[in-house]
């Protein structure tokens, strides 16, 4: 009996008639399918002719913020019957004919709540309709595939507001949803993120029935009283703090009904005096009944984390062979540079892990928690630790570097950050390690992870009055940035090395007093709203920003913490490099058979250090591989604006394209009528690269 379904021309027309359908292979879901293995199962493309890949479409998305210059895309697109699902430089979903990068619809939402870059849409269909599930900020929009137009019939008008349920007194309002959830039978399963500051909202995971909006289950991150983990808590842990929740994405097991969630940190991040306590459920891996939000297991990758070492990706789903027998396994990544393996079912661990004493914290009233779990295999997929024999060989400023490491705390894992002007030195720095685009498995159950290698310096600060107090002070404009600001754009407006975060030495001559005004107000990019703080707050900021000087009286507000941190400082030369020894970024294959590593290679290099006669050191990177059974990894990710096709076998790179901007993206790969294509989005904007908006698709002339 042959299959039939609505082809890309029929969904430009909007015409309902039925024809056969042609040859295609999919890539259904986030990373590929409800594994996130980011693996397809097509052969066109393979080590003997990847190297005549040639550009077969650009897309032009839209949404580029020239003012700003680091709008970014981290979309990983979906292509389902030859139809490509993506997301926008200025977070509108889009449908394409994915032979050609004709577009099919486009959204215009313009609503009133901030839009940040997003990482895809869900797509379902029960074989007579198609839905699109898209969160534009704290909106979630379900949208009829072939149109693009909201489904009337889901929430209100066609959205549902993931900020209703969350809100409580003293909290700020920020929610958003950056990463695709996962359809389980009638049920659309979501995380969400929410602020690293201590009046963060809760983390919970949330269930929803995909036809009308409603809230089916919620899982409660931060224990309500009775359930399990309440006692890792303060009393009333759940009024009072915030985070733990789940902005990564998830796995789900379908044929057992068990969705797999990872967690970040409790807010605030980096320092946690008054949640003492283990402070389940966060940096936890969650089994829980797809269908009821029921904990089946879990297991805690950091206790009480003062290190904002979220787990940054969802999981893996894959078998292996182990100790003779198939396992079905699950794991999940680390910033830390670590790999946690379980049986998907029971949630033993396959290979040893280790609770390990750590250092205790030398900050008035933080109480770090003696040990950590340490997996004893696989091996790290990054160093672990920042020496004087770390520093590279042609830093340009060695003296200062050294007197500075010195100085400052290192060499081991998870030392707390000390009072500024001392430091911790984080290796892998703060965000990794393994970061958001996560890992590859491909049949024979082997794992690819991206990964970077450069050190990150950190200290706490006190806040204005320095007490927990709610009492309402007279604060400037000034102390307001360096409590609410300073971490992320610099103690002195220098902005982050990296470019991530924008220097505002200079912003008057971007931008005027009222336009910083409504992103305090509403937020922008990666910049969350400032609800928590009240107008005059708020005004009393951008006077400081603009060169006046107003004071306000400002009262602290749910759970504030005495300390803020220095800033997420990579630790750069003055000529822009790393201060560590290469390769500053890795991709690393490792048969999780046996837990031995196959292979290391770095990702990504400096053309000018090439040049000099430097062998390719790898860079900083974000995104993450597609696998193929064709026998080929294809990345992006590297800031050198490049994408990469490697045998997936050894290592050896086969191929590379220049893309119009850097790819910190996951590319997708299909075929459409016999021919497949990879496609990557060049969104760049981070890590002082130049901002884009193409979706770009190579394939075979």
């Amino acid at each position: 009996m042959k299959r039939f379904t609505y082809p890309a021309l029929l969904l430009t027309l909007g015409l309902l008639s039925l024809v056969e359908k042609p040859p295609t292979t999919d890539w259904p879901e986030y990373n590929g399918g409800p594994d996130r293995n980011h693996f397809s199962p097509l052969t066109q493309l393979n080590p003997g002719n990847v190297a005549g890949l040639k550009v077969a479409w650009e897309y032009a998305s839209g949404g580029v913020d020239t003012l700003k210059n680091n709008t970014q895309i981290q979309c990983n697109p979906l292509i389902v019957d030859g139809v490509l699902y993506g997301v926008s430089a200025g977070s509108q979903a889009f449908a394409l004919d994915a032979a050609t990068g004709k577009e099919i619809w486009k959204t215009a939402f313009t609503d009133d709540t901030f839009a940040m870059n997003s990482r895809g849409v869900t797509y379902w269909t029960d074989g007579r309709q198609a839905r699109i599930f898209f969160a534009y900020g704290s909106l979630l929009y379900a949208l009829d595939a072939r149109t693009g137009k909201p489904v009337v019939s889901f929430g209100k008008g066609g959205k549902i507001n993931l900020k209703d349920g969350l809100a409580r007194p003293g909290a700020d309002e920020y929610v958003v949803s950056n990463t695709p959830g996962v359809i389980y039978k009638n049920l659309l399963i979501m995380g969400h993120r929410v602020s690293e500051v201590a009046p963060a909202l809760p983390g919970d995971v949330r269930a929803y029935d995909l036809h009308t909006g409603r809230l089916v289950w919620t899982f409660h991150t931060i224990p309500h009283p009775g359930e399990y983990g309440a006692d890792t808590w303060p009393k009333d842990g759940h009024l009072n703090f915030g985070g733990a929740n789940n902005w990564m994405g998830m796995a789900i097991d379908r044929q057992r009904g068990i969705v797999y969630v990872p967690t970040g940190t409790a807010a605030f991040d980096l320092y946690g005096s008054t949640r003492p306590g283990k402070n389940l459920f966060g940096n936890s891996l969650i089994a829980l009944d797809a269908a009821t939000g029921k904990r089946r297991w879990h297991f805690q990758t950091i206790h009480h984390d003062i290190w904002d070492r979220d787990i940054p990706a969802p999981p893996n789903l894959f078998t292996v062979v182990h100790d003779g027998k198939k396992v079905d396994a699950v794991s999940v990544l680390s910033k830390q540079g670590f790999l946690f393996v379980f049986d998907r079912v029971t949630g033993k661990p396959l290979f040893p892990i280790e609770e390990r004493p750590m250092p205790a914290s030398t900050v008035p009233g933080e109480k770090a928690w003696p040990t950590q779990p340490i997996p004893l295999k696989p091996a790290p997929f990054t160093r672990q630790s920042f020496s004087e024999s770390d520093i590279n060989d042609f830093v340009t400023d060695r003296d200062t570097v050294l007197a500075q490491l010195r100085r400052w705390q290192s060499g081991k894992e998870f030392i707390p950050l000390p009072l500024s002007p001392n430091r911790t030195v984080f290796f892998p720095g703060t965000d990794g390690g393994a970061q958001w685009g996560g890992a590859a498995v491909d049949e024979d159950g082997i794992m690819y992870v991206p990964a970077k290698q450069i050190p990150v310096t950190m200290g706490l600060v006190p806040t204005a009055d320095g007490s927990l107090s709610a009492k309402a002070v007279d604060r400037t404009g000034s102390q307001l940035y360096q409590t609410h600001c300073a971490a992320c754009h610099g103690q002195n407006r220098e902005g982050s090395h990296d470019g991530s975060y924008p220097a505002l030495t200079s912003i008057s001559q971007k931008r005027n007093q009222t336009s910083v005004t409504q992103v305090l107000a509403k937020g922008q990019g990666m910049m969350p709203a400032f609800t928590h703080l009240k107008e005059d707050e708020r005004k009393a900021i951008v006077d400081f920003l603009f060169g006046k000087t107003t004071s306000v009286v400002s009262k602290t507000g749910l759970n504030t913490s005495p300390y803020h941190h220095t800033g997420f400082t990579r630790w750069y030369d003055r000529a822009g490099y790393p201060v560590s020894r290469p390769p500053w970024g890795t991709l690393t294959a490792i048969d999780m058979n046996t837990g031995e590593h196959r292979w290391q290679v770095p990702l990504g290099e400096y053309p000018e250090l090439v040049a000099k006669g430097v062998p390719p050191t790898g860079t900083d990177n974000y995104g993450a591989p597609a696998v193929t059974a064709g026998g080929l990894l294809f990345i992006a990710s590297s800031r050198d604006e490049l994408i990469r096709a490697f045998d997936r076998k050894t290592g050896r790179e086969l191929w590379r394209a220049k893309l119009p901007a850097a790819g910190y993206a996951s590319p997708s790969t299909y075929a459409v009528n016999g021919k497949q294509y990879v496609v990557i989005a060049c969104g760049g904007g981070k890590l002082k690269t130049k901002s884009g908006d193409r979706y770009v698709a190579f394939a075979l002339p």
